[in-house]
């Protein structure tokens, strides 16, 4: 399974805009920016769509641990808190700070976090930002 975007992006890196496309139609040409980044301006930016993609990929990972171990969840609520600072000459993304509120029948603490812990480990999101990543890169 592969799973595709496109950025097109017109400009410099500050007074530059660009979009954001997704071949599900999703995000069609969907507006980024220095603004939408940094600022608050209306628009997304790479933070808040790995917070989503994180706080997606870790919820359902928990359902199906869930599911295995015989529990079936009222709802499950994950935040994902992703943080971009200041390194050298740029940025980096330090961490995602998940947040899970969980209601779930019949489920003791314990077998909870070691659910939610297994979740967190086996997430592909997870994984992705510990993977190597590899570029193709040519001048046309």
């Amino acid at each position: 399974m592969i799973r595709k975007a496109k950025a097109v992006w017109r400009g410099t890196g500050r007074e530059g805009d660009g979009d954001l496309s997704t071949d599900s139609g999703v995000l069609a040409q969907t507006p980024y920016s220095y603004r939408t980044r940094f600022e608050n301006e209306k628009g997304t930016n790479p933070e808040e769509l790995i917070a989503a993609a994180h706080a997606g990929c870790f919820t359902m990972a928990l359902a199906f641990q869930l599911q295995t171990a015989g529990y079936t969840p009222t709802e499950l609520t994950t935040e994902a808190a992703v943080s971009l600072e200041p390194e050298g000459q740029g940025f980096s993304i330090k961490r995602s700070a998940l947040t899970l509120r969980a209601s779930v029948p019949m489920l003791d603490e314990a077998t909870f976090k070691q659910l939610a812990e297994a979740a967190e480990k086996n997430c592909p999101v997870s994984k992705v930002l510990r993977a190597e990543i590899t570029l193709d890169a040519k001048l046309v």
